[in-house]
């Protein structure tokens, strides 16, 4: 079996109001996705992390770079290809784009192996561990209003997720110390104690700032604290960890296992939080599984993207076994969004795909797909309406 040709698809499409996080507003969203095809006519799907004109660039990269690199290649050797194409890009990409793109391509290529295989990819990873998976919704993201009016806001989403049945939820933090504080107290007053919260600073913060909202969240029962500060500052985030009583989570943006090995011996985080589509793809997420879990730090993987994205990660979810383990051990969620309606997670498919009727119906559940490879493929009418060609 040889790679004959390696497509990459964005897709825009505008919202209806502009959303946001601490680092910017969008009117657009926006996914990219991997069409690897081969000599015996099975067809991979991928998907690449990042947003807005940043999946322009990775579209380049996967066609115009990588695609020469490996076309002619047998599909079959992901650890061949990902370390070919990684000592060649590394001079010039050790971490960002070139890694996002060669996410895309990683995940195409084992569900080509599934598929050829005619097994669901969670087989391929180990076998199931887990019959279900529990999903948490994240919403509540900024939008260019008062302090008072996103209060209103909050409250009102974030009770709509609890009765929704979702297990837990995650709300956007970054309009300030203190008015982040005032905004996590409204959500904590609408939802009650008991029902789990995590807040998201996307590095909004210095340490100094990050240790102030921390010392609240404490007071408040969040359930974590994630990407506080920047990526890069490992002494920020140890800081963090060893001030504050609230989990701080993170390496969303962090890549390889190279970096994620300097992530884990900084003692940065207390849950692991890999993008499968921007840290290297599932061979490379394997990997960094493997560190997470030898130095006994829970996974809860950063989910963001397509249908796609959320079908690899049920696969990845169920073969990923408790840690440590026990009667009763703490599980992982899937990461679920529940902003303004998702067309590419809800429209793309061509198969039946339905995370928030599963958690309606299963308790806050979801469970992974059974068929060959990652089980779905975007839909070629949906693909031709809302691809962008630029």
């Amino acid at each position: 079996m040889k790679i004959s040709s390696i497509k990459s698809h964005v897709l825009r499409y505008e919202l209806d109001k502009e959303l946001g996080y601490s680092q910017q507003y969008y009117k657009h969203r926006t996914a990219h996705l991997v069409e690897v095809e081969t000599d015996e006519g099975i067809t991979g799907w991928g998907e690449c992390f990042g947003p807005g004109n940043i999946a322009l660039a990775n579209k380049y990269i996967v066609e115009k770079v990588i695609q020469p690199l490996i076309k002619g290649d047998d599909p079959l050797k992901k650890e061949y290809i990902w370390h070919k194409v990684y000592n060649l890009l590394r001079d010039s990409g050790q971490k960002g784009m070139p890694i996002q793109a060669l996410s895309g391509i990683d995940i195409a290529l084992w569900d080509i192996l599934a598929k050829k295989s005619k097994l669901p990819l969670y087989q391929l990873l180990g076998g199931k561990t887990n019959n279900k998976i529990p999903v948490y919704g994240y919403g509540m993201t900024l939008q260019k209003k008062s302090l008072q009016e996103l209060c209103d806001l909050f409250k009102q989403e974030a009770s709509q997720i609890k009765e929704k049945n979702f297990k837990a939820m995650k709300m956007k933090i970054g309009l300030g110390p203190k008015e982040d504080l005032i905004l996590v107290r409204a959500v904590r007053d609408a939802i009650g104690e008991n029902f789990k919260l995590m807040v998201d600073a996307n590095h909004a913060y210095n340490k100094s700032d990050a240790l102030y909202v921390g010392r609240g969240l404490d007071e408040m029962k969040i359930y974590w604290f994630e990407e506080p500060v920047a990526p890069e500052d490992y002494e920020g985030y140890k800081e963090l960890r060893e001030k504050l009583n609230i989990n701080i989570a993170g390496g969303e943006a962090e890549f390889t296992k190279y970096g994620w090995n300097q992530l884990i011996k900084n003692k940065c985080i207390d849950i692991a939080q890999p993008e499968v589509c921007g840290l290297g793809g599932i061979t490379e997420y394997l990997k960094v599984s493997a560190l997470a879990q030898s130095n006994f730090i829970p996974i809860v993987n950063h989910v963001w993207g397509s249908a796609i994205s959320i079908a690899v990660n049920l696969h990845l979810l169920s073969s990923q076994p408790d840690l440590p383990g026990g009667l009763f051990p703490s599980k992982s969620m899937l990461e679920f969004d529940t902003t303004e309606k998702n067309i590419f997670i809800t429209d793309l498919p061509k198969e039946k795909f339905s995370i928030l009727e599963q958690v309606k119906n299963n308790d806050g559940y979801a469970t992974v797909l059974e068929s060959p490879g990652i089980g779905i493929s975007p839909s070629k009418e949906f693909l031709k309406e809302f691809e962008v060609n630029e």
